[in-house]
Protein backbone atom coordinates (compact mmCIF):
# COMPACT_ATOMS: atom_id res chain seq x y z
CA UNK A 1 0.00 0.00 0.00
CA UNK A 2 1.88 3.14 -1.19
CA UNK A 3 0.01 5.62 1.04
CA UNK A 4 -3.15 5.82 3.12
CA UNK A 5 -5.12 7.82 0.53
CA UNK A 6 -5.38 4.50 -1.31
CA UNK A 7 -7.89 3.46 1.38
CA UNK A 8 -10.41 5.90 -0.08
CA UNK A 9 -9.57 5.01 -3.69
CA UNK A 10 -10.17 1.33 -2.95
CA UNK A 11 -13.57 1.97 -1.36
CA UNK A 12 -14.46 4.23 -4.31
CA UNK A 13 -13.85 1.20 -6.58
CA UNK A 14 -15.60 -1.40 -4.43
CA UNK A 15 -18.52 0.66 -3.06
CA UNK A 16 -18.60 3.99 -4.94
CA UNK A 17 -22.10 4.89 -3.76
CA UNK A 18 -21.56 3.99 -0.10
CA UNK A 19 -21.78 7.03 2.21
CA UNK A 20 -18.35 7.89 3.52
CA UNK A 21 -19.05 11.16 5.32
CA UNK A 22 -22.23 12.82 6.56
CA UNK A 23 -21.72 16.30 7.98
CA UNK A 24 -24.35 18.70 9.26
CA UNK A 25 -24.95 20.10 5.76
CA UNK A 26 -24.05 17.50 3.13
CA UNK A 27 -23.31 13.84 2.39
CA UNK A 28 -20.34 12.43 0.48
CA UNK A 29 -20.06 8.99 -1.07
CA UNK A 30 -16.69 7.26 -1.22
CA UNK A 31 -16.52 8.12 -4.94
CA UNK A 32 -17.17 11.80 -4.18
CA UNK A 33 -14.68 11.83 -1.32
CA UNK A 34 -11.98 10.26 -3.50
CA UNK A 35 -12.61 12.88 -6.20
CA UNK A 36 -12.34 15.72 -3.69
CA UNK A 37 -9.07 14.33 -2.34
CA UNK A 38 -7.60 14.12 -5.85
CA UNK A 39 -8.65 17.70 -6.60
CA UNK A 40 -7.10 18.95 -3.36
CA UNK A 41 -3.89 17.05 -4.13
CA UNK A 42 -3.67 18.72 -7.57
CA UNK A 43 -4.24 22.11 -5.98
CA UNK A 44 -1.57 21.59 -3.34
CA UNK A 45 0.98 20.34 -5.87
CA UNK A 46 0.40 22.67 -8.80
CA UNK A 47 -1.05 25.83 -7.25
CA UNK A 48 0.95 25.88 -4.01
CA UNK A 49 4.03 23.85 -4.95
CA UNK A 50 3.65 21.55 -1.97
CA UNK A 51 5.68 18.37 -2.31
CA UNK A 52 7.27 15.61 -0.33
CA UNK A 53 8.25 16.78 3.17
CA UNK A 54 6.55 20.19 2.89
CA UNK A 55 4.18 21.14 5.70
CA UNK A 56 0.56 22.27 5.32
CA UNK A 57 -1.13 23.76 8.40
CA UNK A 58 -4.91 23.78 8.87
CA UNK A 59 -6.95 25.89 11.29
CA UNK A 60 -10.65 25.13 11.35
CA UNK A 61 -13.44 23.02 12.80
CA UNK A 62 -14.08 19.42 11.78
CA UNK A 63 -14.95 19.35 8.09
CA UNK A 64 -14.66 17.38 4.87
CA UNK A 65 -11.98 19.87 3.81
CA UNK A 66 -9.86 18.94 6.85
CA UNK A 67 -9.91 15.27 5.82
CA UNK A 68 -9.46 15.94 2.10
CA UNK A 69 -6.38 18.09 2.72
CA UNK A 70 -4.90 15.48 5.06
CA UNK A 71 -5.40 12.65 2.56
CA UNK A 72 -4.08 14.92 -0.23
CA UNK A 73 -0.91 15.41 1.84
CA UNK A 74 -0.68 11.62 2.12
CA UNK A 75 -0.74 11.31 -1.70
CA UNK A 76 2.06 13.86 -2.07
CA UNK A 77 4.26 12.77 0.83
CA UNK A 78 3.60 16.15 2.48
CA UNK A 79 2.98 16.67 6.19
CA UNK A 80 -0.34 17.90 7.59
CA UNK A 81 -0.25 20.12 10.69
CA UNK A 82 -3.71 20.41 12.31
CA UNK A 83 -3.94 23.43 14.59
CA UNK A 84 -5.92 23.61 17.80
CA UNK A 85 -8.52 26.35 17.16
CA UNK A 86 -8.68 27.10 20.89
CA UNK A 87 -5.18 28.58 21.04
CA UNK A 88 -4.17 32.23 21.26
CA UNK A 89 -2.19 34.14 18.63
CA UNK A 90 1.22 33.88 20.38
CA UNK A 91 0.80 30.10 20.51
CA UNK A 92 0.21 29.95 16.74
CA UNK A 93 3.31 32.09 16.26
CA UNK A 94 5.41 29.46 18.03
CA UNK A 95 3.96 26.62 15.94
CA UNK A 96 4.41 28.44 12.61
CA UNK A 97 7.98 29.30 13.53
CA UNK A 98 8.68 25.71 14.57
CA UNK A 99 6.92 23.79 11.75
CA UNK A 100 7.57 26.38 9.00
CA UNK A 101 4.59 25.34 6.86
CA UNK A 102 4.60 26.23 3.17
CA UNK A 103 0.91 27.12 3.46
CA UNK A 104 -1.73 27.68 6.12
CA UNK A 105 -5.39 27.08 5.34
CA UNK A 106 -7.66 28.85 7.84
CA UNK A 107 -11.44 29.01 7.86
CA UNK A 108 -13.08 32.42 8.04
CA UNK A 109 -14.13 31.80 11.66
CA UNK A 110 -10.50 31.76 12.79
CA UNK A 111 -8.90 34.24 10.43
CA UNK A 112 -8.60 36.86 13.17
CA UNK A 113 -6.46 34.54 15.28
CA UNK A 114 -3.65 34.35 12.72
CA UNK A 115 -4.00 37.34 10.40
CA UNK A 116 -1.46 39.37 12.39
CA UNK A 117 1.14 36.66 11.70
CA UNK A 118 1.12 36.57 7.90
CA UNK A 119 3.56 39.44 7.31
CA UNK A 120 6.04 37.76 9.67
CA UNK A 121 6.00 34.49 7.72
CA UNK A 122 6.67 35.45 4.09
CA UNK A 123 7.49 31.86 3.10
CA UNK A 124 4.03 30.67 4.20
CA UNK A 125 1.07 31.13 1.85
CA UNK A 126 -2.06 32.15 3.82
CA UNK A 127 -5.27 30.71 2.37
CA UNK A 128 -8.79 31.51 3.50
CA UNK A 129 -11.56 28.93 3.29
CA UNK A 130 -15.29 29.60 3.50
CA UNK A 131 -15.43 33.22 2.35
CA UNK A 132 -15.87 35.14 -0.90
CA UNK A 133 -12.48 36.78 -1.26
CA UNK A 134 -11.79 38.14 -4.70
CA UNK A 135 -9.75 35.70 -6.78
CA UNK A 136 -7.12 38.40 -7.21
CA UNK A 137 -5.98 39.16 -3.65
CA UNK A 138 -4.39 42.44 -4.75
CA UNK A 139 -7.90 43.79 -5.39
CA UNK A 140 -8.93 42.99 -1.83
CA UNK A 141 -8.07 44.53 1.50
CA UNK A 142 -6.99 40.97 2.46
CA UNK A 143 -3.76 41.32 0.54
CA UNK A 144 -2.01 38.48 2.35
CA UNK A 145 -4.75 35.93 1.74
CA UNK A 146 -5.50 33.63 -1.18
CA UNK A 147 -8.90 32.03 -1.69
CA UNK A 148 -9.22 28.28 -1.17
CA UNK A 149 -12.23 27.86 -3.49
CA UNK A 150 -10.53 29.91 -6.22
CA UNK A 151 -7.38 27.78 -6.01
CA UNK A 152 -9.47 24.62 -6.39
CA UNK A 153 -11.29 26.17 -9.35
CA UNK A 154 -7.99 26.98 -11.07
CA UNK A 155 -6.84 23.36 -10.77
CA UNK A 156 -6.56 21.47 -14.06
CA UNK A 157 -8.16 18.02 -13.90
CA UNK A 158 -5.53 16.73 -16.33
CA UNK A 159 -2.67 17.48 -13.93
CA UNK A 160 -1.18 14.67 -11.86
CA UNK A 161 -2.23 14.42 -8.22
CA UNK A 162 0.50 12.32 -6.63
CA UNK A 163 4.23 12.06 -6.08
CA UNK A 164 6.16 8.85 -6.75
CA UNK A 165 7.87 6.90 -3.99
CA UNK A 166 5.44 7.98 -1.27
CA UNK A 167 5.37 5.08 1.16
CA UNK A 168 3.84 4.30 4.55
CA UNK A 169 7.16 5.23 6.14
CA UNK A 170 6.64 8.88 5.16
CA UNK A 171 5.64 11.28 7.97
CA UNK A 172 2.08 12.56 7.60
CA UNK A 173 1.10 14.41 10.78
CA UNK A 174 2.78 16.86 13.11
CA UNK A 175 0.47 17.12 16.10
CA UNK A 176 1.50 19.69 18.69
CA UNK A 177 1.26 18.65 22.31
CA UNK A 178 2.04 20.76 25.35
CA UNK A 179 5.55 20.31 26.68
CA UNK A 180 6.90 20.28 30.22
CA UNK A 181 9.10 23.28 29.34
CA UNK A 182 6.01 25.33 28.60
CA UNK A 183 6.39 25.21 24.80
CA UNK A 184 4.44 22.70 22.69
CA UNK A 185 6.34 19.95 20.86
CA UNK A 186 5.34 18.55 17.49
CA UNK A 187 4.90 14.77 17.57
CA UNK A 188 5.64 13.38 14.10
CA UNK A 189 3.36 10.48 13.13
CA UNK A 190 4.06 8.46 10.00
CA UNK A 191 1.46 7.03 7.66
CA UNK A 192 2.52 3.63 8.99
CA UNK A 193 1.70 4.72 12.55
CA UNK A 194 -1.82 5.70 11.45
CA UNK A 195 -2.22 2.41 9.61
CA UNK A 196 -1.32 0.32 12.66
CA UNK A 197 -3.38 2.60 14.90
CA UNK A 198 -6.34 1.85 12.62
CA UNK A 199 -5.71 -1.89 12.99
CA UNK A 200 -5.64 -1.47 16.77
CA UNK A 201 -8.96 0.38 16.60
CA UNK A 202 -10.58 -2.30 14.47
CA UNK A 203 -9.59 -4.91 17.03
CA UNK A 204 -10.73 -2.77 19.96
CA UNK A 205 -14.16 -1.96 18.54
CA UNK A 206 -14.82 -4.96 16.27
CA UNK A 207 -15.22 -2.26 13.63
CA UNK A 208 -16.50 -3.18 10.14
CA UNK A 209 -17.67 -1.44 6.97
CA UNK A 210 -21.25 -1.79 8.24
CA UNK A 211 -20.60 0.59 11.13
CA UNK A 212 -21.75 4.16 11.48
CA UNK A 213 -19.38 6.30 13.55
CA UNK A 214 -20.28 9.60 15.21
CA UNK A 215 -17.32 12.01 15.46
CA UNK A 216 -17.89 15.00 17.73
CA UNK A 217 -14.43 15.53 19.25
CA UNK A 218 -12.05 17.95 17.49
CA UNK A 219 -9.90 16.26 14.87
CA UNK A 220 -6.91 18.50 15.64
CA UNK A 221 -6.47 16.02 18.53
CA UNK A 222 -5.49 12.44 17.77
CA UNK A 223 -8.48 11.37 19.90
CA UNK A 224 -10.99 12.89 17.52
CA UNK A 225 -9.08 11.97 14.36
CA UNK A 226 -7.49 8.61 15.04
CA UNK A 227 -9.48 6.59 17.59
CA UNK A 228 -12.44 6.01 15.26
CA UNK A 229 -12.61 8.51 12.37
CA UNK A 230 -9.61 7.40 10.29
CA UNK A 231 -10.06 3.73 11.24
CA UNK A 232 -13.67 4.03 10.08
CA UNK A 233 -12.57 5.38 6.71
CA UNK A 234 -9.91 2.66 6.49
CA UNK A 235 -12.50 -0.08 6.88
CA UNK A 236 -15.13 1.60 4.66
CA UNK A 237 -17.61 2.63 7.36
CA UNK A 238 -19.78 5.76 7.38
CA UNK A 239 -18.58 8.69 9.51
CA UNK A 240 -21.13 11.19 10.84
CA UNK A 241 -19.08 14.35 11.34
CA UNK A 242 -20.00 17.24 13.65
CA UNK A 243 -18.10 20.49 13.29
CA UNK A 244 -17.70 20.71 17.06
CA UNK A 245 -19.13 19.09 20.16
CA UNK A 246 -22.62 20.13 21.19
CA UNK A 247 -24.26 17.80 23.74
CA UNK A 248 -27.80 18.40 22.44
CA UNK A 249 -26.78 17.74 18.83
CA UNK A 250 -24.77 14.68 19.85
CA UNK A 251 -27.76 13.10 21.59
CA UNK A 252 -30.03 14.03 18.69
CA UNK A 253 -27.62 12.37 16.25
CA UNK A 254 -27.53 9.20 18.37
CA UNK A 255 -31.33 9.04 18.37
CA UNK A 256 -31.93 9.90 14.71
CA UNK A 257 -28.82 8.83 12.76
CA UNK A 258 -28.24 5.61 14.68
CA UNK A 259 -24.44 5.44 15.02
CA UNK A 260 -22.89 2.24 16.37
CA UNK A 261 -19.77 3.85 17.84
CA UNK A 262 -18.64 7.20 19.22
CA UNK A 263 -15.85 8.67 21.35
CA UNK A 264 -16.52 11.04 24.26
CA UNK A 265 -13.93 12.23 26.78
CA UNK A 266 -15.08 12.43 30.42
CA UNK A 267 -15.99 16.14 30.20
CA UNK A 268 -18.19 15.60 27.14
CA UNK A 269 -19.69 12.47 28.69
CA UNK A 270 -20.64 14.53 31.74
CA UNK A 271 -22.23 17.19 29.51
CA UNK A 272 -24.38 14.59 27.73
CA UNK A 273 -25.41 12.90 30.98
CA UNK A 274 -26.52 16.24 32.45
CA UNK A 275 -29.12 16.82 29.73
CA UNK A 276 -32.76 16.25 30.74
CA UNK A 277 -33.38 14.26 27.55
CA UNK A 278 -30.58 11.79 28.32
CA UNK A 279 -32.82 9.28 30.10
CA UNK A 280 -35.32 9.19 27.25
CA UNK A 281 -32.95 9.13 24.28
CA UNK A 282 -32.91 5.94 22.21
CA UNK A 283 -29.39 4.47 22.59
CA UNK A 284 -30.20 1.11 21.01
CA UNK A 285 -27.94 1.64 18.00
CA UNK A 286 -24.79 2.09 20.12
CA UNK A 287 -22.56 -0.95 20.41
CA UNK A 288 -20.37 1.02 22.80
CA UNK A 289 -19.10 4.45 23.81
CA UNK A 290 -15.33 4.87 23.95
CA UNK A 291 -13.73 7.19 26.49
CA UNK A 292 -10.30 8.10 27.77
CA UNK A 293 -7.99 11.15 27.84
CA UNK A 294 -8.01 11.21 31.65
CA UNK A 295 -8.85 8.91 34.54
CA UNK A 296 -12.54 8.07 34.08
CA UNK A 297 -14.70 8.49 37.23
CA UNK A 298 -16.94 5.47 37.89
CA UNK A 299 -19.83 7.90 38.33
CA UNK A 300 -19.70 8.61 34.59
CA UNK A 301 -19.64 4.96 33.57
CA UNK A 302 -22.42 3.58 35.79
CA UNK A 303 -25.38 5.54 34.34
CA UNK A 304 -24.37 4.52 30.82
CA UNK A 305 -23.99 0.86 31.76
CA UNK A 306 -27.46 1.05 33.32
CA UNK A 307 -28.77 2.03 29.90
CA UNK A 308 -27.19 -1.15 28.48
CA UNK A 309 -24.30 0.53 26.65
CA UNK A 310 -20.72 -0.62 27.36
CA UNK A 311 -18.13 2.13 27.98
CA UNK A 312 -14.78 1.09 26.48
CA UNK A 313 -11.76 2.77 28.02
CA UNK A 314 -8.68 3.55 25.94
CA UNK A 315 -5.28 4.78 27.05
CA UNK A 316 -2.76 6.57 24.90
CA UNK A 317 -1.14 9.87 24.06
CA UNK A 318 -0.53 12.01 21.03
CA UNK A 319 2.84 10.29 20.70
CA UNK A 320 1.20 6.83 20.42
CA UNK A 321 -1.29 7.90 17.70
CA UNK A 322 -3.02 7.41 20.39
CA UNK A 323 -4.33 3.83 20.79
CA UNK A 324 -1.95 1.90 23.06
CA UNK A 325 -4.05 0.14 25.73
CA UNK A 326 -7.76 -0.61 25.63
CA UNK A 327 -10.72 -2.69 26.70
CA UNK A 328 -12.73 -4.76 24.29
CA UNK A 329 -16.48 -4.73 24.77
CA UNK A 330 -16.72 -7.78 27.04
CA UNK A 331 -14.09 -6.28 29.36
CA UNK A 332 -15.87 -2.91 29.38
CA UNK A 333 -18.96 -4.56 30.83
CA UNK A 334 -17.15 -6.27 33.68
CA UNK A 335 -14.03 -4.18 34.46
CA UNK A 336 -14.95 -0.48 34.79
CA UNK A 337 -11.95 0.22 37.05
CA UNK A 338 -9.24 -0.79 34.59
CA UNK A 339 -8.08 0.55 31.23
CA UNK A 340 -7.43 -2.79 29.59
CA UNK A 341 -4.61 -4.66 27.87
CA UNK A 342 -1.85 -3.58 25.50
CA UNK A 343 -3.21 -3.01 21.99
CA UNK A 344 -3.00 -5.72 19.34
CA UNK A 345 0.08 -4.10 17.78
CA UNK A 346 1.63 -2.68 20.98
CA UNK A 347 3.79 -3.71 23.88
CA UNK A 348 3.55 -2.17 27.34
CA UNK A 349 5.98 -2.06 30.27
CA UNK A 350 5.69 -0.67 33.77
CA UNK A 351 9.11 0.29 35.07
CA UNK A 352 10.69 1.70 38.22
CA UNK A 353 12.99 4.70 38.17
CA UNK A 354 15.87 2.26 37.65
CA UNK A 355 14.30 1.08 34.40
CA UNK A 356 13.55 -2.41 35.75
CA UNK A 357 10.05 -3.78 35.25
CA UNK A 358 7.93 -3.69 38.39
CA UNK A 359 5.99 -6.74 39.64
CA UNK A 360 2.23 -7.07 39.30
CA UNK A 361 0.38 -4.73 41.61
CA UNK A 362 3.28 -2.27 41.99
CA UNK A 363 3.07 1.22 40.52
CA UNK A 364 5.51 2.06 37.73
CA UNK A 365 5.98 4.40 34.80
CA UNK A 366 4.06 3.34 31.72
CA UNK A 367 6.14 2.69 28.58
CA UNK A 368 4.75 1.83 25.14
CA UNK A 369 6.40 0.25 22.09
CA UNK A 370 4.91 -0.40 18.65
CA UNK A 371 4.63 0.78 15.05
CA UNK A 372 2.02 3.34 16.17
CA UNK A 373 4.58 5.27 18.26
CA UNK A 374 5.76 8.63 16.91
CA UNK A 375 8.94 8.92 14.84
CA UNK A 376 10.28 11.99 16.65
CA UNK A 377 9.49 15.41 18.06
CA UNK A 378 9.81 17.78 15.13
CA UNK A 379 13.17 19.55 15.16
CA UNK A 380 13.79 18.57 18.79
CA UNK A 381 16.36 15.75 19.03
CA UNK A 382 16.94 16.33 22.74
CA UNK A 383 13.28 15.85 23.65
CA UNK A 384 13.09 12.88 21.26
CA UNK A 385 16.04 11.17 22.96
CA UNK A 386 14.47 11.76 26.38
CA UNK A 387 11.14 10.24 25.31
CA UNK A 388 12.33 7.29 23.20
CA UNK A 389 14.67 4.55 24.43
CA UNK A 390 15.25 1.60 22.06
CA UNK A 391 11.79 2.19 20.61
CA UNK A 392 10.08 2.44 24.00
CA UNK A 393 8.12 5.65 24.55
CA UNK A 394 8.16 6.84 28.16
CA UNK A 395 4.71 8.27 28.80
CA UNK A 396 5.67 9.65 32.21
CA UNK A 397 2.33 8.37 33.48
CA UNK A 398 1.95 6.02 36.43
CA UNK A 399 -0.01 2.79 36.63
CA UNK A 400 -0.05 -0.78 37.85
CA UNK A 401 -1.22 -4.14 36.56
CA UNK A 402 -3.97 -5.96 38.39
CA UNK A 403 -3.67 -9.68 38.96
CA UNK A 404 -5.13 -10.46 35.55
CA UNK A 405 -2.64 -8.20 33.79
CA UNK A 406 -4.99 -5.29 33.08
CA UNK A 407 -3.62 -1.76 33.33
CA UNK A 408 -4.94 0.55 36.01
CA UNK A 409 -3.84 4.15 35.42
CA UNK A 410 -3.07 5.67 38.81
CA UNK A 411 -2.15 9.15 37.69
CA UNK A 412 -1.20 11.07 34.63
CA UNK A 413 2.29 12.57 34.54
CA UNK A 414 2.43 14.13 37.97
CA UNK A 415 2.17 17.76 36.95
CA UNK A 416 -0.13 17.53 33.94
CA UNK A 417 -3.66 18.95 34.23
CA UNK A 418 -6.32 17.42 31.96
CA UNK A 419 -9.27 19.76 31.65
CA UNK A 420 -12.15 18.79 29.38
CA UNK A 421 -9.86 16.46 27.45
CA UNK A 422 -7.24 19.18 26.89
CA UNK A 423 -3.72 18.79 28.24
CA UNK A 424 -2.46 21.74 30.28
CA UNK A 425 1.13 21.82 31.48
CA UNK A 426 1.67 24.03 34.54
CA UNK A 427 5.09 25.15 33.29
CA UNK A 428 3.45 27.09 30.46
CA UNK A 429 1.25 29.05 32.88
CA UNK A 430 4.10 29.46 35.36
CA UNK A 431 6.31 31.04 32.68
CA UNK A 432 3.57 33.58 32.05
CA UNK A 433 3.05 34.30 35.75
CA UNK A 434 6.75 34.72 36.47
CA UNK A 435 6.97 37.30 33.69
CA UNK A 436 4.37 39.53 35.40
CA UNK A 437 5.74 42.50 37.29
CA UNK A 438 4.79 42.09 40.93
CA UNK A 439 4.88 38.27 41.01
CA UNK A 440 7.66 36.96 43.26
CA UNK A 441 6.81 33.26 43.01
CA UNK A 442 4.14 31.19 41.32
CA UNK A 443 3.08 27.57 40.91
CA UNK A 444 0.16 25.99 39.07
CA UNK A 445 -1.63 22.79 40.04
CA UNK A 446 -4.86 21.05 39.09
CA UNK A 447 -8.01 21.05 41.17
CA UNK A 448 -10.82 18.53 40.75
CA UNK A 449 -13.80 19.99 38.92
CA UNK A 450 -17.18 18.24 38.43
CA UNK A 451 -17.63 19.62 34.90
CA UNK A 452 -14.12 19.64 33.41
CA UNK A 453 -12.39 16.92 35.44
CA UNK A 454 -9.71 19.38 36.52
CA UNK A 455 -9.05 23.10 36.24
CA UNK A 456 -5.76 24.95 36.78
CA UNK A 457 -5.26 26.84 40.04
CA UNK A 458 -2.49 29.45 40.30
CA UNK A 459 -0.74 29.86 43.66
CA UNK A 460 0.98 33.25 43.68
CA UNK A 461 3.36 35.06 46.03
CA UNK A 462 3.18 38.82 45.48
CA UNK A 463 6.42 40.84 45.60
CA UNK A 464 6.77 43.23 48.50
CA UNK A 465 5.24 46.60 47.72
CA UNK A 466 3.29 45.39 44.67
CA UNK A 467 -0.41 46.16 44.28
CA UNK A 468 -0.99 43.34 41.79
CA UNK A 469 -4.37 41.72 42.46
CA UNK A 470 -6.40 38.73 41.29
CA UNK A 471 -8.28 40.60 38.55
CA UNK A 472 -5.05 41.90 37.03
CA UNK A 473 -3.47 38.44 37.04
CA UNK A 474 -6.49 36.82 35.40
CA UNK A 475 -6.72 39.60 32.82
CA UNK A 476 -3.07 39.11 31.88
CA UNK A 477 -3.84 35.68 30.37
CA UNK A 478 -6.34 37.08 27.84
CA UNK A 479 -4.98 36.84 24.31
CA UNK A 480 -1.78 35.15 25.50
CA UNK A 481 -2.90 31.60 26.21
CA UNK A 482 -5.93 29.59 25.14
CA UNK A 483 -8.98 30.22 27.30
CA UNK A 484 -9.08 26.64 28.59
CA UNK A 485 -5.59 27.16 30.06
CA UNK A 486 -6.55 30.20 32.13
CA UNK A 487 -6.56 29.65 35.90
CA UNK A 488 -10.03 29.22 37.35
CA UNK A 489 -8.79 30.53 40.67
CA UNK A 490 -5.89 32.54 42.12
CA UNK A 491 -4.65 31.64 45.61
CA UNK A 492 -2.25 34.02 47.39
CA UNK A 493 0.37 32.69 49.82
CA UNK A 494 3.21 34.41 51.66
CA UNK A 495 5.66 31.79 50.31
CA UNK A 496 5.72 28.47 48.44
CA UNK A 497 6.70 25.23 50.20
CA UNK A 498 10.08 24.00 48.94
CA UNK A 499 12.36 21.07 49.70
CA UNK A 500 16.02 21.32 50.68
CA UNK A 501 16.97 21.54 46.99
CA UNK A 502 14.68 24.53 46.53
CA UNK A 503 12.10 22.68 44.43
CA UNK A 504 8.46 23.62 44.98
CA UNK A 505 6.64 20.82 46.78
CA UNK A 506 3.47 20.68 44.74
CA UNK A 507 2.07 17.77 46.70
CA UNK A 508 1.76 20.13 49.68
CA UNK A 509 -0.08 22.63 47.48
CA UNK A 510 -2.42 19.94 46.14
CA UNK A 511 -3.24 18.83 49.66
CA UNK A 512 -3.90 22.42 50.73
CA UNK A 513 -6.23 23.06 47.79
CA UNK A 514 -8.00 19.74 48.32
CA UNK A 515 -8.76 20.66 51.94
CA UNK A 516 -9.90 24.22 51.15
Amino acid sequence: MPNISKWIDAHARFTPNKMALIDQHQQYTYAQLASLIHTNARMLKHQLGIGRGDRLAYLGLNSVEFLCLMFACARLGAIFVPLNWRLATPEYEHILTDARPKALVATADFKHQVESLNSGHPDCRFILQGTNLLENPSQSKDQYWSNYAALLKQTNAEQDDYNPHVELSCPLLIVYTSGTTGLPKGAVLSQNALFYNALNSLHMHDMTSADRILTVLPMFHVGGLNIQTLPGLYVGATVILHARFDPDLALEAIAKQKPNLTVLVPATLAAVLSLPQWSGTDLSSLRSITTGSSVVPPGLIEPILKRGVPVQQVYGLTETSPIAVYQRIDQALTRPNSTGLAALHCQMQLVAESGEEVPTGQVGRIRIKGPNVMFEYWGNPKATAQALNNGWFDTGDLGHLDFEGHLVVDDRAKDIIISGGENIYPAELELHLHALEGVAEAAVIGKADPKWGETPIAIVVIAEGSSLDMDAILASFKGQLARFKHPSEIVFLPSLPRNVMGKVQKFHLRQMIKQS
